[in-house]
């Protein structure tokens, strides 16, 4: 039920957002580049690889959350837009694409085809979840986004497809607008995930509007002031400053602390900037991502929330959906408003944070990942308020299945956002670094092909090797933690970057031409709770590695490479540490070829050497680390200790005490 302050807040936005007398949409910042323009090389696409070799690639043969034996047969859980298939479908289909796994792309089209033949004639996409007959089920419109967005990327790929997908979405359209005015199909979830559908919408009248401009903005309106009022949420008097545990919400949305509910509704005032032309929602955004960092931010890039918002502490979980999340909505950040904050997170997410919660052969995740993990298994008790203690191990569904099928989005729409457009289709933008190919055509039949070699995150030096048409200015993103960083062009003496508003203007003439980076990170430490400190170089960050042996819980019956593990710790992880002797060590040039999987024990080539000895240093049930002790005393001799990245490892410390003298 929505609570009187509620109704009355939205209403009142309603007529606010009515009184701008200004209708159509406002453009974006940057545009993307169609499904397919922006491909992996290197160890990026040795890592694509390895994920759909892995879980990503294969669920759908076996597992009965999205099996397709039973969805070609009748109504299971996989036919169902409710959320396994919409999920599946939203990462198969770049997945498939970038990767070149025809198989996977192949399901995904029959996936495609099977709903849009079976869309009912009213227009609703379907059917619900546990019921033949649909018509007895409710209808809720959140499951039908993610499978929105995933027939959009296949438009961009095909656009022989166009036609039956736009079809199918405007029929769509009048049905979701005709229950949003009748007060239907905005349960809990779909009142705070509600941006995904105005995302979707906006698509759709920038590139295919026929002439259903007033009815697609309408519908827009409906499902933003149906939800969550995000800006009501982001302010800082209503934000939560600790975890939420016995906390209540004042503003009664108490889903708009859920952790993944958070991670799609940071992007929803500024995909309605485009129609409410309010610069308040951008503004709000924004200070809600600092927020949402200042009181539950991790060093690994993402925020703390098993479950529900957690606080700072180094041993709450974050779930593995809010990772993948929160790459897609920091790029789209980006795109509305520009800020080079964005992109450093998502990178930093990348690196660190995504491989960190799956194996190294993609066959295993955490539901919640830890920044002091010192064990994987069923903990009891455990530090989450809401999941149990399952949720950290490693396995096919180690708690709810929406990670199983939902985080196989993250690389694929990582790799797919590297390279952007300004809004005038002059310039290309290159916002992340690692090995890709570019392909794009710029305002005036500008045909510009990019090749970047390096082997970043594991080296400083990015090539690129741009060929186009005609003269243009390239822009090329300086991270925020460069200094002193270098550019040469064609061969020239290094000259240090002078980046504007964060990226770098490289004029790049008709034919071929070269420009290469320096970018020249410093190791830099980070502050957190208890006097602990987190370690950075660029966009890692450095863990302690902790090794460990492995007893397998359980395995599926039709296919055994899908199984739960128990970590337990064989090594020493009391550790305090000497920040004044931190020294990097390692590195590999743009041509190397990188061990795979890179995201593995010993294989990344860049490491931290630094002094630590060891501390009294408690569990909390001999099941988790407690608290980082504050000025802690050593307790043996000082030794070299070696950090290694942290998405590399499955056990780890990378929140560590500090040595007093």
């Amino acid at each position: 039920m929505v609570n009187i302050l509620q109704f009355v807040s939205s209403w009142a936005l309603i007529a606010a957002g009515m009184a701008y007398g200004q209708s159509g949409l406002l453009p974006k910042k940057f545009n993307t580049i169609p499904l397919g323009g922006v491909r992996p090389s290197g160890w990026l696409a040795d890592q694509l690889n390895v994920q759909l070799n892995g879980l990503a690639g294969h669920e759908h043969e076996f597992y009965n959350y999205i099996a397709q034996t039973d969805w070609m047969g009748g109504p299971s859980r996989y036919s169902t837009l409710e959320e396994a298939g919409s999920y599946w479908f939203n990462a198969a289909v770049p997945g498939g694409v970038l990767a070149k796994n025809d198989a996977l792309l192949g399901k995904a089209q029959e996936f495609l085809d099977y709903v849009i033949t079976h869309q009912e004639e009213g227009g609703w996409l379907g059917p619900e979840a546990g019921k033949a007959n649909t018509t007895q089920n409710p209808r809720y419109l959140w499951g039908r986004y993610p499978f929105l967005f995933g027939a959009i990327q296949m438009v961009e790929y095909d656009p022989s497809q166009t036609d039956k997908v736009v079809t199918a979405m405007h029929k769509f359209v009048v049905e979701a607008n005709r229950m949003l005015h009748a007060g239907e199909g905005m349960e809990i979830w779909t009142q705070t995930r509600w941006a995904d559908l105005v995302m979707a919408l906006e698509w759709l009248y920038d590139n295919y509007p026929r002439g259903q401009e007033d009815l697609l903005i309408d519908t827009m309106k409906q499902v933003k002031y149906a939800g969550v009022t995000w800006e009501v949420v982001f302010l800082e008097e209503n934000f939560p400053k600790t975890a939420v545990d016995h906390l209540r919400n004042p503003t009664g949305w108490v889903l708009a602390w859920h952790g993944v509910n958070l991670a799609e509704g940071i992007k929803a005032l500024p995909a309605a900037y485009r129609f409410t032309h309010n610069e308040s929602d951008l503004t709000r955004t924004s200070e809600g991502w600092d927020l949402l960092f200042k009181y539950h931010g991790r060093p690994s890039g993402i925020y703390g929330a098993d479950e529900y918002l957690a606080g700072l502490e180094a041993t709450r979980g974050t779930e593995l959906c809010i990772v993948v999340e929160m790459m897609f909505s920091s790029s789209f950040l980006f795109q509305m408003m520009g800020d080079l904050k964005y992109l450093d997170t998502a990178e930093r997410l990348a690196y660190n944070a995504l491989p960190a919660a799956i194996t190294p052969d993609h066959w295993a995740h955490q539901y919640d990942q830890q920044s002091n993990q010192i064990a994987s298994r069923n903990m009891t008790p455990d530090p989450f308020d809401v999941n149990t203690g399952y949720a950290n191990v490693f396995g096919l569904e180690p708690y709810y299945p929406c990670c199983t099928v939902n985080h196989p989005q993250g690389w694929p729409k990582f790799i797919s956002h590297a390279f952007l457009t300004t809004d005038d289709g002059t310039s290309l933008v290159q916002v992340y670094h690692g090995p890709f190919q570019t392909t794009a055509t710029l305002s005036g039949n500008n045909n510009v092909t990019v090749n970047v070699e390096t082997t970043y995150p594991f080296s400083d030096i990015v090539s690129t090797t741009i060929t186009a048409t005609s003269s243009y200015t390239h822009l090329v993103r300086i991270p925020s933690w460069v200094v002193n960083g270098t550019i040469s062009i064609n061969g020239g003496q290094a000259q240090l970057l002078a980046p504007k508003n964060g990226f770098q203007s490289v004029p790049i003439p008709a034919g071929q031409s070269k420009f290469v980076l320096n970018l020249t990170p410093q190791i830099t430490f980070e502050s957190r709770p208890h006097g602990a400190v987190a370690i950075h170089r660029g966009p890692l960050l450095y863990s302690l590695e902790i090794t460990y042996s492995s007893k397998i819980l359980k395995q599926h019956p039709q296919e055994p490479r899908a199984a739960d593990y128990e970590f337990d710790a064989t090594s020493e992880w009391r550790f305090a540490v000497d920040p004044k002797t931190a020294k990097a060590v390692g590195g590999a040039a743009p041509g190397d070829t990188l061990p795979s999987p890179i995201f593995d024990s010993n294989k990344p080539p860049v490491s931290i050497e630094i002094s630590g000895c060891t501390i009294d240093w408690d569990e909390a049930g001999q099941t988790f680390a407690n608290p980082p002790p504050e000025k802690p005393k050593c307790n043996g001799a000082v030794q070299k200790l070696k950090l290694t990245p942290y998405g590399a490892t499955n056990l780890r410390i990378s929140e560590f005490p500090v040595m007093t003298a």
